[in-house]
């Protein structure tokens, strides 16, 4: 069980991740043998992106976690030796297998790698074949992050492609046979218009594509070179048809799409299908703290509180998974302006208000960490949710919002907002 306190309070100690060391992208998102399963990135000897495992946390509710053992640990010689990067989860003939990107060098290329393990999802056993390699195509230097889905009653998988100085694409393969890809050409371009207007990016990352009622749901992380850096620049989403080509390749065709989240925080999500409904992961990074603060921390990186995901028309809307009700503990007094003293804590929201949250430190200084509206007719109800340093709104609009605020011993939070609002306490059961 990961322990519910933590000596740094900016530490969100109710969403599942490893006390120390750094975690980002959610991984291998599963249902299996009554417990969701939620793997992720993770460097556990440092707070900084190197030698990259995945972590792995279960839950019986989506409310109390369990932290299991490490599942893909990189390989001395091996197609994974600099890193074992996101991928998914897959029961292949009923087994549990993990799909991943293995890197060897920092070039952008990658190996689709394969992991079995049993029921437990304790015990993981890599394959040393590749399922995929990367493409002929010279225009595509990077090729990462296989997802898999299924249509039409065949499996097939995506991954992001493209090149920092080049376009972006996603790479489509049918996956019949887990062990071996067949590539069959891109899933979608920026010959689309509406990816091209909506996705601006030199490579997708992290494509998730599922069926959401009666259309399908895409979701891509947009990386951008901008002069000598990159820059991961948010998350897209975009509602279409799965169509096939004239050769019987599925083609997206999307006609609509927006924003996923306004945050300075949010990448890299993943989604899973659960039970009739779809259920989404994001990673949230440091915002706020320096380097040296994130060192002596010990700790970087978190990712979100699950998320149910609904589409009204065309519009994808974000809200709290339902279950995350169970944390709520005790009543809290929470009045405009007056600040109180709370560790993590649920906040229902007035609806047609302009709000902002604040820490007000010992010092007695003051720092704006959200400003957000809610709009007169909501789309789902408005909604704050707060664990640590983690911050995340849900203002009723299309968009959620997540961002970091970093409490220090004796801060206290200020919530600034016109109309009644019904406040908890979060912790454990």
């Amino acid at each position: 069980m990961i322990p519910a306190r933590h000596h740094d309070p900016a530490f969100p100690a109710l969403h599942g991740r490893p006390r120390a060391g750094w975690v980002n992208d959610p991984n291998g998102l599963a249902h299996v043998g009554g417990r969701y399963h939620v793997f992720f990135q993770h460097n556990p000897d440092a707070p900084v992106h190197a030698a990259i495992r995945w972590g792995h946390v279960s839950s019986a509710d989506l409310v109390t976690w369990r932290e299991e053992p490490v599942a893909l640990v990189p390989r001395r010689g091996a197609l994974d030796a600099r890193g074992c990067w996101t991928g998914c989860l897959t029961v292949d003939d009923g087994v549990p297998t993990l799909v991943y990107s293995g890197v060897t060098d920092t070039s952008g290329a990658s190996h689709v790698l394969l992991a079995r393990s049993d029921d437990e999802l304790t015990r993981w056993v890599p394959e040393e074949r590749p399922a995929a390699g990367m493409p002929e195509d010279p225009t595509v230097t990077d090729v990462r992050d296989p997802f898999l889905f299924e249509a039409g009653g065949r499996r097939y998988a995506v991954q992001g492609a493209g090149n920092p100085h080049g376009k972006p694409a996603l790479l489509i393969y049918d996956a019949t046979d887990l062990t071996v890809w067949t590539l069959l050409g891109r899933l979608l371009d920026t010959d689309d218009p509406v990816a091209a207007g909506l996705a601006p990016a030199n490579i997708w990352e992290c494509p998730n594509l599922v069926r959401l009622g009666d259309r399908w749901l895409l979701v891509l992380s947009l990386w951008r070179l901008t002069g000598d850096r990159h820059d991961l620049a948010g998350v897209r989403y975009l509602v279409g048809d799965l169509r096939l080509d004239d050769h019987g390749t599925p083609r997206f065709v999307p006609d609509a799409g927006g924003l996923l989240d306004t945050g300075p925080t949010f990448y890299a999500p993943q989604l899973m299908a659960d039970d009739g409904r779809v259920l989404l992961w994001a990673w949230a990074w440091e915002h706020g703290r320096s380097a040296a603060e994130v060192e002596a921390a010990g700790w970087a990186g978190v990712l979100t509180f699950p998320r149910e995901l609904s589409l009204r028309g065309d519009v994808l809307v974000s809200a709290p998974a339902p279950e995350l009700t169970g944390l709520r503990r005790d009543r809290l007094e929470v009045a405009p302006g007056v600040p109180f003293a709370a560790a993590a804590f649920d906040v229902e929201l007035p609806v047609g208000a302009d709000a902002e949250l604040r820490l007000v430190h010992e010092d007695h200084e003051e720092q704006l960490v959200a400003r957000w509206s809610s709009p007169a007719a909501p789309l789902v109800p408005p909604r704050l949710l707060v664990d640590g340093s983690l911050v995340e709104v849900f203002p009723g609009g299309p968009a959620s919002l997540t961002t970091r605020g970093y409490p220090r011993p004796g801060s206290r939070w200020r919530l600034d907002v016109r109309g009644p609002v019904s406040a908890w306490s979060l912790g454990r059961p």
